[in-house]
């Protein structure tokens, strides 16, 4: 559960309703404030959210500093594209229906001689409902197939398996990877059902899990943090993803780095499926909850301190008599350096039960970086041997390359990658 952050906080902003967002483009001047405001308007949940929606043109694709709605979908994919060529026509399909979808389309008439044109899961209008959906590619897509071999980025791999982990072989990896997040899971599953429906010669499920947040907490943005299902507030030291510099610095690729010039825009994608034993956990005595962490339950904050948001001072406690030495937030960010900085991006998740008749519950871990070495691979480094293991299953996942975003009707997603292939 591998998590990181550095002094700057992720102050998640208070909602704003429609309403809000039109005054502030007033007061701020238009077009740049409908950049900072919009994205911060989109949890509202209220009536208004079903016809919200997020920009799909951009330098980088929405999904990634978008905040994090109710409902998440993550699904891998198997490429089966024949050739190159059928493989442009994959990533053009997707920027098209992805648009259309994250947008909101009316569907044409049905034609009683020929499939409906879509589920009709969401009724005879498609609304956006908040909906992103974020691409990326695993490094199984660079293989001779495509032609692609001398265009992966440099740090994408198969996720290896760390020390802790139970690897299911029908949960890893992946040629491609979508990320639905929206306000309901309908909208998720209509979504990943027209993707099916519309190349079913391209692309096949690998697999897919789905992710939840407390709506009743997403009401009170900026009053109170997601808790994760172990009980605990989760995400307290996110980055701020409102900072455009520390985000530049952290997350998106940049020119002139060691990585293709394709890239650039673009951000490697962690997806770790970690199961909480939350039986055991239930059964472990809240202090030895609490030191395992390195929270207070209840209120979030650091061990002896009063407010969530508090900065704890390792520095001053270098024989962990307040903070543990192997305390999971002091092992996942010492706080001595830019090194180990993650944007996280989790969700909740409940699958049933096990064969074992346990429930399988957990962390849907997703994170975003422009050096997943420097990343995600330090940070969970540090975290193994932690005490939390005793309570957590890591089962799958794997590491991606989000693709840089679509800057116009004109492009496509992927299309400096496959261009570059030529």
């Amino acid at each position: 559960m591998a998590t990181s952050s550095n002094q700057p906080q992720f102050r998640i902003v208070p909602r704003l309703t429609r309403r809000d967002l039109l005054i502030g483009m007033a007061a701020a001047g238009g077009v740049a404030a409908l950049t900072t405001l919009g994205y911060r308007a989109l949890l509202t949940q209220d009536d208004e959210t079903t016809d919200e929606a997020v920009p799909f043109f951009g330098i980088h694709q929405a999904g990634i500093i978008t905040p994090a709605p109710a409902a998440a979908l993550i699904v891998a994919f198997d490429v089966t594209a024949r050739n190159k060529s059928e493989l442009v026509q994959l990533f053009k399909g997707l920027s098209d229906r992805i648009e259309k979808l994250t947008q909101g389309w009316a569907p044409p008439a049905d034609d009683p001689k020929f499939p409906p044109p879509d589920s009709g899961v969401l009724g005879t209008k498609v609304f956006p409902d908040n909906l992103t959906m974020t691409v990326a590619v695993g490094s199984s897509l660079f293989d001779k197939r495509y032609e692609l071999e001398k265009l992966k980025p440099k740090h994408l791999q198969p996720m290896p398996n760390y020390p802790n982990d139970q690897p299911d072989p029908e949960l890893l990896h992946g040629d491609l990877l979508i990320q639905f997040c929206s306000n309901t899971a309908e909208t998720n599953i209509h979504a990943l059902r027209d993707i099916l429906k519309n190349f079913p010669s391209l692309v096949a499920i690998r697999w897919k899990i789905e992710g939840f947040l407390p709506p009743h907490t997403l009401k009170k943005l900026g009053k109170d943090t997601v808790r994760n299902l172990l009980g605990f507030k989760d995400g307290t030291a996110n980055l701020n993803a409102t900072d455009a510099n520390l985000m530049d610095r952290i997350v998106w690729m940049q020119q002139n780095s060691e990585e293709p010039a394709w890239t650039v825009g673009g951000s490697y994608q962690v997806v770790r499926v970690i199961r909480n034993l939350v039986e055991r956990w239930d059964r472990t005595p809240l202090g030895e909850q609490e030191k395992i962490i390195g929270r207070d339950k209840k209120t979030g904050a650091p061990l002896g301190m009063q407010q969530e948001h508090d900065i704890p001072n390792y520095e001053q406690d270098p024989k962990g008599k307040q903070f543990p030495l192997d305390a999971h937030i002091r092992l996942a960010n010492p706080r001595k350096s830019e090194l180990g900085l993650i944007l996280r991006r989790g969700f909740n998740y409940s699958r049933g039960v096990s064969k074992s008749g346990q429930l399988d519950m957990g962390l849907l871990f997703v994170c975003f970086q422009s050096d997943l070495e420097k990343g995600f691979m330090t940070v969970q480094e540090r975290l193994n041997g932690e005490p939390l293991e005793e309570y957590i299953k890591p089962l799958g996942g794997g590491f991606f390359f989000a693709l840089p975003g679509v800057t116009d009707k004109r492009k496509y997603l992927g299309q400096a990658l496959l261009e570059a292939s030529a």
